[in-house]
């Protein structure tokens, strides 16, 4: 339930505070007081769009809180799957407005998105205007309506979970076949395309030895030109390096007899003597197998220049994306030749995913067809009161294919005098008819599910008399279970209230202000008595609203 709200710089209210409690709580004031931009306030707490212009001091930003107590709601999972701070009894959201109309909502200080914001409030506060009963006439409310009563949230989430497989497997199935048909048409190009690839009988980073082979032949006589040059100058037979340094080591072997300082280098030079033979012999051997070979150049050169031609053609960097290329229309082909098995598999996985849905959707229909009955029943009992005595009431039900909601499509069905047939609600009832069967619905779905913390707001607009004192009653009924919050202008509704609250403008010396007056129980009597005389209070009354109020603690 909502426990407090701040409003702060918007429209006509530059600061004010307001506690709620349990029970029933009644808001009156005049027309133009205040009331419906308290409710404004309310709305952005809820998620809806905010509106710059009605920023009061646009030197400042607009801010609105409210402090719900959110103990037995089980909530927990809704925070914690969005990673906002958990407290068990108490729940702050706040909303921001710039007066560049940049708008923000925390939740417990937690910035969240709108998205969000609408999907926590949902389950804290419904506000219920006159605009909201053009709902009854939709089909989609309708449904809600039974499976509220029904108690379907989690057998709906388990078809919903069902229904997405379905819808998912449906789609990869139209895919997959077009697909198919799209390979099918593509079948003759892609084994054309196949038959050169694997005709090149392609070998992962052959491009890269086959350019270093290439550049090998190519450069031949130059190679073998440097290698014999390096031999002779390392081992010819007159003046040779190793001749040289062979001489170097026994030089340093004869001054290690009387120089301490060389000993030990005539060993280094040995060493390098004995590396630099190696080398000498390995450019020999090199040299030995440097032959001349046009016919192999010629071959790699041409085996290059197709390589190089599919590289082009295939947008292909190089031999291994060539493969790839290759690997692919082996798939595609594959598929091809294995498409009538692929897409059997996917229809009997589409036809599974059909099964499950169909059968919960079965059991939803069960459900909601037992809750039209015990709906239809509770309603006749509770509209006949509110001055509806002649009301009927069915629901039809059609079936449809599968859909987000299941197979049902419903309409609820109603007459409100002697001998007239049923026909749909949106066709049949006023405006004070609907408001009076939304109050019975609200009512009916409070006693079977513990719903958020209500707000009327003038629902009870074309009532009076004994209807209205029903009304107040009714109201009263549901605030056993649940918070409810009516705004109203009936006196007969106030009366029934645990707590009132009344708008009213104040002025100062430079502006009227919105303000809010929490009445004590003498101010509440006097309050009614205005609402019954209007400016002329007198002592009946007085005495009328006393006897309103003692007769709803009867």
């Amino acid at each position: 339930m909502i426990k407090q709200l701040h409003i702060f710089n918007y429209a006509l209210i530059d600061k004010l505070d307001i506690a709620f409690a349990d029970g029933l709580t009644i808001i009156t004031g005049e027309t133009g007081a205040g009331k419906s931009i308290i409710l404004g306030a309310l709305s952005l707490i809820l998620g809806e769009r905010a509106d710059s212009k009605a920023i009061r001091d646009t030197s400042a930003k607009t801010v609105v809180e409210a402090t719900f107590d959110i103990g037995g709601y089980h909530l927990e999972p809704f925070f914690k799957t969005n990673d906002i701070d958990w407290d068990e009894h108490e729940c702050l959201i706040r909303r921001e407005l710039s007066p560049t109309g940049r708008s923000r909502a925390f939740v417990n200080d937690t910035p969240v998105a709108l998205t969000v914001l609408r999907e926590l409030t949902t389950q804290l506060l419904d506000i219920h205007s006159q605009h909201s009963n053009m709902l009854l006439s939709q089909p989609a409310y309708q449904l809600s309506i039974l499976d509220s009563i029904a108690g379907n949230s989690e057998l709906l989430n388990d078809y919903r979970t069902a229904y997405k497989s379905y819808r998912e497997a449906v789609k990869t199935l139209d895919e997959t076949q077009r697909a198919m048909e799209q390979l099918r048409q593509n079948e003759d190009y892609i084994r054309f395309q196949l038959d050169q690839l694997q005709t090149m009988q392609l070998q992962p980073d052959e491009d890269k030895q086959l350019e270093a082979e290439q550049s090998k032949l190519s450069n031949i006589t130059e190679l073998k030109e440097a290698l014999w040059s390096v031999e002779n100058d390392l081992n010819s037979e007159e003046n040779s390096i190793l001749e040289r340094l062979t001489a170097v080591a026994q030089r340093l072997e004869d001054a290690e007899r009387n120089l301490s300082e060389v000993e030990g280098m005539s060993s280094r030079v040995r060493s390098a003597l004995i590396e630099l033979k190696d080398i000498a012999q390995s450019v020999s051997s090199i040299m030995d197998t440097l032959n001349d070979d046009p016919a192999e150049l010629a071959r790699i050169d041409e085996r290059l220049n197709n390589i190089y031609t599919l590289q082009r053609k295939h947008n292909a960097q190089d031999v291994n994306q060539l493969i790839d290329i290759q690997h692919e229309y082996e798939r595609q082909l594959g598929e091809i030749e294995h498409n009538d098995d692929i897409v059997e598999e996917l229809k009997a996985h589409v036809n599974a995913c059909r099964d499950e849905a169909m059968k919960l959707a079965s059991q939803l229909s069960v459900k909601r067809q037992d809750a039209a009955n015990r709906f239809g029943t509770e309603l006749l009992a509770l509209a006949n009161p509110l001055g509806m005595k002649n009301i009927a009431f069915d629901v039809a039900f059609n079936i449809t294919d599968l859909t987000s909601s299941g197979t049902d499509s419903v309409e609820f069905m109603m007459a409100f005098n002697k001998n007239q047939q049923l026909t749909p609600v949106k066709d049949t009832a006023s405006g004070g008819e609907i408001s009076r069967v939304m109050l019975c619905i609200k009512t009916i779905i409070a006693r079977h599910m513990r719903l958020p913390s209500i707000i009327f707001d003038e629902v009870d607009t074309g009532v009076s008399g004994d209807v209205a004192n029903m009304v107040g009653e009714m109201m009263a009924d549901i605030a056993q279970a649940i918070q409810v919050i009516a705004i109203t202008h009936l006196p007969q509704v106030a009366a029934n209230g645990d707590h009132h609250l009344r708008v009213f403008k104040a002025d100062n010396e430079v502006e009227t202000l919105t303000r809010v007056q929490s009445l004590d129980e003498q101010e509440h009597v006097m309050e009614i008595a205005r609402m019954l005389s209007g400016k002329d209070l007198n002592q009946a009354a007085i005495e009328n609203a006393k006897s309103l109020i003692k007769h709803k603690h009867k």
